[in-house]
């Protein structure tokens, strides 16, 4: 009987070494994968806050920085008088006298814009004779008139761009 009774003693002693063992090796095992991932997020967080770059001289150098282009400034550029008779129903004729400025997205543009006025005027002069008088009642015809003259002198001033048109006078007649 003794050695029965030994046996499960003895059985009993290995499965707690057994546990034991388990439990140490499931940390070795939690050890070794959090390092790498822990390792990864530092390497990351390094790489994205621009040190690992600048520590590895891949960074810009102190030239290139010094060099920046200068920050893009807009402009405005004013539009001689335009007046072109509408596009009216009936005998009598309807005219529109429109001055206004264009902003200019970069000031640097300005000169490319001003060469480029004789086609501006014959975009915005082609545009206005197509217009009714009753299309330019309100905010409305007002702000669809700016959203395409803006449309047109995109196109006439490429590659530079027209931010927005401002009107400094509109009379329709």
């Amino acid at each position: 009987m003794s050695a029965a009774s030994s046996t499960p003693a003895e059985a009993g002693g290995e499965s707690a070494d057994g546990e034991g063992e388990a439990k140490k090796g499931g940390k070795k095992k939690l050890i070794l994968l959090a390092a790498p991932v822990l390792l990864i997020g530092v390497v990351a967080g390094l790489w994205f806050s621009g040190i690992l770059p600048g520590v590895l001289g891949m960074g810009p150098k102190p030239q290139e920085q010094a060099a920046a282009p200068a920050p893009i400034v807009p402009a405005f550029y004013e539009m001689p008088e335009i007046l072109a008779n509408l596009n009216a129903p009936g005998r009598r004729p309807s005219y529109m006298k429109l001055k206004a400025k264009l902003e200019i997205a970069d000031s640097r543009d300005i000169e490319h814009v001003r060469n480029a006025q004789p086609r501006l005027l014959d975009l915005f002069n082609t545009y206005m004779r197509e217009i009714r008088p009753e299309e330019l009642r309100g905010s409305a015809g007002t702000h669809r008139l700016r959203e395409e003259l803006i449309a047109r002198a995109n196109i006439a001033v490429a590659p530079a761009r027209v931010s927005d048109i401002l009107f400094t006078e509109i009379l329709v007649q």
